[in-house]
């Protein structure tokens, strides 16, 4: 009688070319070569009798039976890992991996110490961290979870909020010192704003005010606008180029340090939540599981 699982070793081929996103790369962290792979794909896609990638010469790409497999490739290992822990008597020593795709804003400035933490508690568990402010796709780029910021579409991924993250204006005192401050909204038109294009929509993204009960979403105009780093409006405005709106948790210590003054602070009061994303059809690994309680169990 042959094995019935003999081939997992070109799953795994499968799932390691997917999530570096070539046969070269895959090949790369497995120490072996593309050809190597490339028979490894065809012979299971000759097993299921489906394409599974659709090739070019730079990179591979799923077919929809390939991102079905997938998936479902993905939740077998992961039982696999966790049955391997129980077999070991490692229940308490968490191994595995976790890819997390996280916003420039929320790594710089939020992720760091509750990473920190993490790494502490569980030190064999593997974090791949990917840091960009575009909104991947989870399950085609073999990403098991992501923190993303504002409302979220009805994607059928799930959503844990992190946190409401404020909202503030901010200058430099020399910028201040030349314009003068504004006291009024009508005052604001009337200033340098540096507005960031939302990567989603491609607009200006609106800023944001709480004025005696009321809330108030404001279009800044401006010679200048920023795009895909919404970190490069607090270094715009620390250099004294105008005014931005900003979270509380990036700018408090460069206001503190008085390199950047708070404006019209009688309008703070809105936020903007921070989440964290997951696919509910997929099989968490206990890794991934941890990952996420850490974050949702901020202190």
């Amino acid at each position: 009688m042959g094995r019935k699982f003999d081939y997992l070793g070109d799953v795994e081929v499968f799932i390691a070319v997917v999530e570096h996103g070539s046969f070269t790369g895959a090949a790369v962290a497995l120490s072996t070569t593309p050809s190597v792979l490339s028979r490894a794909v065809t012979r299971l896609e000759a097993r299921l009798g489906r394409q599974l990638l659709q090739r070019t010469t730079r990179r591979v790409g799923l077919t929809e039976a390939g991102r079905v497999y997938l998936e479902q490739a993905r939740s077998a290992f992961s039982l696999l890992d966790d049955a391997e822990r129980v077999g070991r008597g490692q229940e308490g020593d968490l191994t595995g991996r976790v890819r997390m795709s996280v916003p420039t804003t929320y790594a710089h400035y939020r992720l760091p110490p509750l990473l920190a933490r993490f790494t502490q508690q569980y030190p064999r568990v593997q974090v791949e961290l990917n840091i960009t402010n575009r909104n991947v796709d989870l399950i085609a780029e073999g990403f098991d979870l992501a923190i993303r910021l504002g409302q979220l579409p009805d994607s059928g991924l799930v959503a844990r909020k992190l946190e409401d993250a404020a909202l503030l204006l901010v200058a430099s005192p020399g910028y201040l010192h030349r314009r003068g401050k504004p006291q009024t909204l009508e005052a604001l038109q009337r200033h340098q704003c540096l507005p960031f294009i939302m990567p989603r929509t491609g607009r200006i993204a609106p800023w944001v005010f709480h004025d005696e009960g009321r809330d108030i979403d404001w279009m800044p105009g401006s010679t200048i606008e920023i795009s895909d780093d919404v970190l490069g409006v607090v270094s715009l405005a620390e250099q004294g180029i105008g005014i931005c709106q900003s979270y509380e948790f990036i700018v408090r210590d460069r206001i503190q340090g008085g390199q950047l003054v708070e404006v019209l602070p009688h309008l703070r009061g809105r936020s903007r939540p921070f989440s964290v994303l997951f696919a509910p059809h997929r099989r968490q690994s206990a890794a991934t599981r941890a990952m996420i309680d850490h974050l949702t169990r901020q202190e």
